[in-house]
């Protein structure tokens, strides 16, 4: 497959392998609400959040949405958007690799672009997801009308979509295929009506008339789909149109003859039949068309950011609620996690809460204070802008605010000594329960999860840092449990039998520290 070439390629394509593990810190004060839900706002450089984020969330994550600076030379207040083109696709390579590494084989992401690096996004997104697993380039109608500066002047953006696994027979991506259909609209139920028929309206309620004819020119014609049938009212045998033939088989013709499925016209006397199609069997939602000019425009992304802060955006191009809410609707269900490493404003964030989704959302400024946090404390309160009244939303859930704290080893692989007993253990309880740490005690002991004692030995965590070897005397010490008991140390005297005598499973420091 060809490949995308561009100055220091070579060093983004190691970039995200050189990029090392670093621990998550949860800041309590800028948290908010529910201390036990798993969303997290983190304040940090996103490639370092994103591999911060895989001992917890590698293959979990069901929807990426990004909307990543856009190369525009335009002096953005919290993006420096004025990269050379080399520069933002150095930045963007390993940023996407990381998270695809986050998705579940039936995941899918979803990345805004513009004209000015689109085209280029979508070779190195085939090179990274593959091609076979790129599902479609929506255009985003963003602004009302084009720019006066440009006599052919652009009003829509790009939402390139991946998925990332696919069953070699099969057509479309797993996520494709676990996509949700939007709701149907009155305009689309208006076609299926009640119609008279010689016998009467059909008992079997409203339909959609469906031709029963092809096209058969351009080599498309099917001799054996031409033939003829009798027309039940008339006694006429009927013949498809000239240029045309049938759709469907005699016997199958035959058979929706037979169970009453053919319309014949409101006095039986049509040439040509048209199947009736039930609106109890249409499919319960649309599908949705890759043109969305009925989901806001950047001015409401901006007027939605002015009611919530009471001042004009400091975000150039926010996007509204609603074009997120659709991306969504299709890719994700209930309780699924999204996943947006470009915050911005927090409008994933901010619309995967209102919509019952967990969420994960990464932001490098200091806005993910000054913004980002407030407006999602405000939603967790009950906001009620964007798409509040569409969805129902009347507040609640919460979220873990975190910074990107220090690096898990140095260059040799040692545990970094500048790492404290509590920060170590809520990255191993997290990483081994997918479940925060609410309090960290002075015990090796960090909690029961489902009948598993998870314990730590670090720091010299039982007076003596000796005891940072798991012995049978340290073992004997430790606060007891009669159920399976999963140790992390840095080494251990005690043989294979008498671990497994003992219900013990041993973790090697720093080896088995998920995220080396």
């Amino acid at each position: 497959m060809p490949t995308l070439e561009w100055a220091n390629r070579e060093g983004a394509v190691r970039a995200a392998t050189r990029a090392p593990f670093r621990l998550l810190e949860h800041d309590p004060a800028l948290s908010c609400g529910d201390p036990d839900n798993e969303n997290m706002l983190i304040q940090g450089d996103n490639l370092e959040g994103v591999k911060a984020l895989m001992p917890y969330y590698a293959g979990r994550v069901k929807c990426i949405a990004i909307d990543p600076p856009y190369n525009t030379r335009s002096a953005f207040q919290q993006y420096d958007d004025n990269l050379e083109h080399s520069t933002w696709l150095s930045m963007m390579y390993p940023r996407l690799e990381l998270m695809r590494d986050l998705l579940s084989q039936d995941g899918s992401i979803w990345i805004f672009c513009d004209d000015n690096e689109a085209h280029y996004l979508k070779v190195m997104g085939d090179e990274i997801f593959g091609r076979s697993h790129f599902i479609i380039d929506v255009s985003w109608k963003k602004r009302d009308g084009a720019p006066n500066d440009r006599k052919l002047g652009s009003i829509h953006d790009h939402i390139l979509v991946w998925g990332i696994a696919r069953d070699n027979d099969a057509k479309k991506t797993k996520a494709e295929i676990s996509f949700n259909l939007m709701p149907r609209t009155e305009k689309a139920d208006a076609q299926y009506q009640v119609f008279a028929e010689p016998d009467g309206p059909d008992p079997r309620g409203a339909f959609r008339k469906i031709d029963t004819t092809a096209n058969g020119k351009g080599g498309r014609y099917v001799e054996s789909l031409f033939y003829g049938i009798k027309n039940p009212y008339t006694g006429e045998e009927v013949w498809p149109r000239k240029g045309t033939c049938w759709r469907h088989s005699k016997s199958e013709m035959e058979r929706l003859q037979a169970d009453y499925r053919l319309f014949w016209g409101l006095k039986g006397t049509a040439k040509t039949p048209m199947r009736k199609l039930f609106k109890h069997e249409a499919k319960q939602g649309m599908t949705t068309p890759s043109i969305w000019d009925d989901v806001g425009l950047n001015q409401h992304g901006s007027s939605e950011i002015e009611a919530i802060f009471g001042e004009k955006a400091a975000f150039e191009t926010p996007k509204p609620e609603a074009v997120i809410s659709r991306i969504i609707h299709i890719a994700s269900n209930p309780g699924d996690i999204v996943c947006d490493p470009f915050l911005g404003s927090g409008t994933t964030a901010a619309v995967a809460q209102k919509m019952g989704r967990r969420w994960i959302g990464i932001e490098m400024g200091d806005h993910a204070v000054t913004h980002c946090a407030p407006r999602l404390k405000k939603v967790v309160e009950g906001e009620q802008g964007g798409i509040s009244e569409a969805v129902s939303w009347k507040g609640g859930g919460g979220f873990r605010f975190c910074r990107i704290g220090p690096a898990i080893t140095d260059e040799e692989g040692r545990i970094n000594s500048a790492i404290r007993f509590a920060t170590l253990a809520a990255h191993v309880w997290f990483s081994e329960t997918h479940t925060p740490l609410k309090k960290v005690n002075k015990s090796p002991l960090l909690g029961i999860h489902k009948g598993t004692a998870v314990y730590l030995l670090y720091n010299g965590i039982l007076g003596d840092k000796k005891s940072n070897t798991l012995t049978g005397r340290v073992l004997r010490d430790l606060p007891k449990h009669n159920g399976q008991k999963v140790i992390f140390s840095e080494c251990t005297s005690l043989g294979d039998d008498r671990l497994q005598q003992e219900n013990v499973i041993f973790k090697h420091i720093p080896y088995d520290i998920k995220g080396r």
